[in-house]
This record gives structure tokens, sequence and C-alpha cells, in this order.
């Protein structure tokens, strides 16, 4: 157990660190999202109405759909910049511009699950459809809207920040996966590395290198 600890809570501590930082950035993120969402619900058309028919389909895309996804877009650059500067430190290791189409491709796939989960949550007819007589739209606290976006957020930002972590800002600057680098410091490697390949040898100066063995004259066995 106290093994267990010890590989958990100490070697995998910049983890957790990172975890934690992605946690506040999320937050904030989380935070613009929203604020986003109630700017557009307030300027905009009725979040329930129709936006656009699905061709010879009984569904439609509703605004509350483009609203969240305003949303997300936003919040996403947002957590992007941050968690590249911050979290990740991976400024120093990749150009933004090869980074982020993945993180927003992760986002996206985040955002695909979201807007399904904020659908069932505001569709009456879904199983697990937010109550109409608590979440009635008479006031913003019990706007259904803002509740179904803020618990898609909490049940998406766990996966995303897994995804980005092993791939985002790991496997792209070097093109295969690799240890991140640790958000306590400069150096490249990680503790597992540390603890797989050693410590990197030194370079030592040529007058301190030991010189070669002389081969044996030709013609004359070794003794």
């Amino acid at each position: 157990m106290r093994r267990l600890g010890h590989y958990l809570f100490v070697r995998h501590r910049h983890n957790w660190l990172q975890l934690l930082r992605f946690g506040l950035v999320g937050g904030s993120g989380a935070l613009v999202n929203m604020l986003v969402v109630i700017v557009l619900k307030r300027v905009g058309p009725n979040y329930r109405d129709v936006f656009i028919d699905l061709p010879l389909t009984e569904f439609n895309v509703r605004w509350y759909h483009v609203f969240v996804t305003v949303a997300f877009l936003v919040a996403n650059f947002w957590n992007f910049v941050i968690n590249r500067r911050w979290t990740f430190r991976s400024t120093r290791h990749a150009a933004w511009f090869a980074e982020y189409p993945p993180f927003l491709a992760v986002g996206a796939i985040g955002q695909l699950i979201g807007l399904g989960l904020v659908t069932a949550l505001i569709h009456s007819g879904s199983p697990i459809s937010l109550p109409d007589r608590v979440f009635d739209d008479s006031t913003g606290f019990r706007t259904k809207l803002y509740w179904a976006q803020l618990i898609s957020i909490v049940v998406v930002t766990p996966v995303t920040f897994v995804v980005n972590k092993l791939w985002t800002f790991s496997a792209v600057r070097t093109g295969r996966p690799t240890h991140l680098v640790p958000i306590d410091g400069d150096s490249p490697m990680s503790e597992e590395s540390v603890a797989e390949h050693g410590p990197q040898p030194s370079a030592q100066h040529p007058e301190e290198r030991e010189p070669a063995a002389a081969a044996p004259p030709e013609g004359r066995a070794a003794s």
C-alpha cells in the first residue's frame, strides 16, 4: 500500500499538478463558455426555436445548438492558449498551429458528446430531461439551457483532459507518444524516463577522456 501511494503521489505528482492546473483552466473556460451562452440567449432568438430543419428527417437543429457551439469555439481557444502556456508548457516545443488543430479536434469530439447530452437534458421526451416544473425558464437560475450546458461541461472536461495530455501536447511535438514536460521544471526528461533509462551521461572534456587502448602490432599474438 505504501509503494502504491509512493507511485501515485510521488512519482506522478507532476500529473496531479497538471490535472489541477487543467481543472483551473477548465473552470475559467467554463465561465467563458457560460457567459457566451448567456449573452447569446439574451440577444438571440428563443433557444428552443428551430434554426434549420434537417432534410429527409424528422429532426432539426435548434438555436440552443448554435449557442452552445459558438460558446464552445470561444472557450476552446481560450483553454488552448492557457493550457499551452501554463498547464503543459509546450510553447517551446511546438508551434501553436501544430498543436491547435488536434486540440480543436479533441474539443470537437467532446462538443459532439456535449451536444447530445444537452439535447437529452433539454428535450422533454428524453428519459434524462431536466424537469420542466423546476427548470421553467422563469429566472436565470431556473433556465434549463444553463444547467444542461453546465452539466455537459462537467461530464466532458475529464475526457478532453486525458486525450489532450496523451496526444495534443505530447505526441504532436515529437511525432510519437512521449512523456510531457514536468510543470515544475524545464527538463524534457520525466521522472519515469529517468527511472527507465537512467540519467543522461554528462559530456566530458576532451582532456578528461581515457585514451583508447593501443592495438597490438601486426603479426604479434596478443598476450
